[in-house]
């Protein structure tokens, strides 16, 4: 049903009468604008979320440069956006559900995941939760109820929207929030998911990185409209604009949206206004399609930085701390992913089991295949010799075999 008030003359519409304020409370030199109120933070919960974003900004530096060094097959940083995805989780409770895209590692830095856990997951060792399954960066974690990520853009919006629905009928209180690019915004997934969660009024806060490029497409050429923001209005749902880099203000507002989406079963839509400091992945070159320039000034509004400037004037950290911790993550991902290179890959039967409940007899053929195929050629399948052989190196299997 709609609601309207008759005219008699043709009278358009642009949506242009629409202009959406952006809500920021922290400055860049790290003091509070002016009329401006601090979230009710302790001193332990901001050092907690600052250490979060630090750790997150350590592991993607040092895993960026591993991927380069050929460590790694695939590599995304969160660099430049860790205030809107530390800052959001934050504000929620621990046993709310987080559907990621593929650049919230701080999400799950924030709630305890280890270097270990991260590590072993990129490494796709025997103890990584995927089982060597996914690439690089696709982690995931009941634990700490953490979905895991699905490499298909914009398929987690909608999952989001159903995941809500069923936490609205537990009736336990607890709510979704579902992260996303701007690029994302621009797929069917992203207007089904809020079209639903509208109309069946379910717990979820719908968090979009507005990040300026979806890879190489800068957003003005993605959209005409004001920034994402105001599709909310198409489906009569909440909607804030929050300054992505500011951290007080991410965490204000998104713990307003968990108020109205747990307890209200009202979904929400934040469209945080950030930056992607880094290349989209380590398979992009953004030199191709943004000037230094551009980046530069982005580097001046730091989160890391703001919101070190705002502990530092609170008398909650230093400068000597800031070194320690710096130096302290730095030796602690060294070290981790040594440990996790050196580990094997999960058994190559693995391959086959958590796919039906018991294995059919077509994939155990299958599997049966892949084995005679890796002993006749163990020099070109390594890990998987190892997984099938621990005992024997390629090397020997393979003159056990008369070569290749």
């Amino acid at each position: 049903m709609t609601t309207t008030t008759d005219i008699h003359s043709p009278d358009f519409l642009a949506g242009d009468e629409f202009s959406i304020p952006t809500f920021r409370l922290l400055q860049q030199d790290g003091t509070l604008f002016d009329g401006a109120v601090a979230p009710e933070l302790s001193r332990e919960e901001a050092r907690h979320i600052y250490h979060a974003m630090v750790a997150t900004r350590v592991l993607d530096e040092r895993m960026m440069a591993a991927q380069r060094q050929g460590r790694l097959s695939f590599y995304m940083q969160c660099t430049g956006e860790e205030a809107a995805v530390v800052g959001a989780t934050a504000a929620l409770d621990d046993a709310d559900m987080i559907m990621a895209q593929y650049r919230e590692q701080g999400a799950l830095m924030y709630r305890g995941f280890s270097f270990d856990e991260f590590m072993n997951q990129l490494f796709g060792n025997e103890l990584d939760y995927g089982k060597g399954r996914q690439m690089p960066i696709h982690y995931g974690s009941r634990k700490l109820h953490y979905m895991t990520i699905s490499s298909p853009l914009a398929t987690q919006i909608p999952q989001a929207t159903g995941f809500a629905y069923g936490q609205k009928l537990a009736g336990e209180g607890q709510c979704t929030i579902v992260f996303f690019g701007e690029g994302a915004a621009s797929e069917g997934d992203f207007h089904a998911a809020l079209n639903m969660a509208a109309v069946h009024q379910v717990p979820v806060i719908f968090f979009c990185r507005n990040n300026g490029y979806a890879i190489s497409t800068p957003s003005i050429e993605q959209f005409a409209a004001d920034g994402v923001a105001p599709r909310a209005f198409g489906y009569r749902m909440h909607v804030i604009r929050v300054d992505g880099n500011d951290i007080l203000a991410v965490y204000d507002a998104t713990r307003a949206a968990r108020r109205l989406a747990a307890e209200h079963n009202q979904p929400v839509l934040i469209e945080a206004m950030t930056y992607r400091l880094a290349a989209h992945s380590s398979s992009d070159d953004p030199s191709g399609y943004r000037s230094k320039k551009e980046e530069e000034a982005w580097r001046e509004k730091d989160p890391l930085l703001r919101m070190r400037r705002w502990l530092n004037d609170k008398g909650w950290w230093s400068d000597e701390e800031e070194t320690e911790c710096q130096e302290r993550l730095r030796r602690e991902v060294l070290e981790t992913m040594k440990r996790a290179q050196k580990r094997p890959p999960p058994p190559l039967d693995s391959l086959v089991t958590d796919v039906y409940a018991d294995v059919t007899p077509a994939l155990q053929r299958q599997l049966d295949t892949l084995k005679t195929h890796i002993r006749r050629y163990p020099d070109a399948y390594p890990k998987g010799a190892m997984s099938l052989d621990p005992d024997v190196s390629p090397r020997d299997d393979a003159d056990d075999k008369g070569g290749a």
